[in-house]
């Protein structure tokens, strides 16, 4: 059974996207900074199947010792979901400093740092896939996430070079953009912005985490075998 590791698998989007893959079959590696009580539930009514560890990302130096652990405890990993993220909001004129230097810490080097050492037994075994999740923020922005839009493009950029050095090696690299979902993340915009979103789209709802978990099950499985350095947009066509 291939092991695939999924960062930020708490709650949200990254609980979705352990979930759906636990059903296609996948060993999980379900990472965050504390066991919530939903991934907790999910991990006893899957048997073993998931395994959670612990780590905050916010912490790079100690990221190539955390992938050299989940190696030794779990063998060779086949897949890596880089989710987990921050969505600091504010004005970059009034934005703190340390703020947005966590914003990218977590948000682009992180996931750059996990890639680079969780690669390395891909490339051996001449298999597998990294999806990354960005936003459609990286392309059509929005006021007081300036920031989180800059991390979210970055994401896009490491996908489709990343694709070009490893493709020959069997590796594939995508990145998914969601677009706004009901989601702890959007909880700061009111139900009005929401709403105003949801009449915008040509499906007329907002795509929701499971739709987007789809997504990766898709590309992380055989089907898409052949592609490779793309952004799958998953909005209810609101950037249509």
């Amino acid at each position: 059974m291939s092991t695939v590791v999924v960062t930020g698998a708490t709650r949200g989007l990254g609980l979705a996207i352990t979930r759906k893959l636990a059903q296609e079959h996948y060993q999980l590696v379900a990472t965050g900074r504390s066991c919530s009580a939903e991934l907790s539930s999910l991990i006893k009514a899957t048997g073993g199947q998931i395994a959670f560890e612990s780590y905050d990302f916010n912490n790079t130096r100690g990221i190539h010792q955390f992938s050299r652990h989940l190696a030794q405890t779990y063998g060779r990993i086949y897949g890596l979901v880089n989710n987990a993220a921050l969505g600091h909001e504010g004005v970059l004129a009034t934005m703190h400093e340390k703020d947005i230097s966590e914003l990218l810490r977590v948000n682009v080097e992180a996931p750059i740092l996990l890639t680079k050492y969780l690669l390395r037994p891909m490339l051996i075994n001449g298999a597998g896939r990294i999806i990354n999740i960005s936003s459609i923020m990286a392309n059509t922005g929005f006021s007081g996430l300036s920031v989180y839009g800059a991390s979210k493009a970055s994401l896009v950029g490491f996908t489709r070079s990343l694709a070009r050095e490893v493709g020959r090696a069997g590796v594939t690299v995508n990145t998914i953009a969601p677009g706004y979902m009901q989601t702890d993340m959007t909880s700061a915009l009111d139900g009005e912005k929401l709403e105003t979103i949801r009449r915008r789209s040509p499906l007329g709802e907002l795509a929701g985490v499971d739709d987007v978990a789809s997504g990766v099950a898709y590309l992380m499985g055989e089907s898409a075998a052949m592609i490779t350095g793309t952004t799958l947009t998953i909005d209810a066509g609101s950037t249509a």
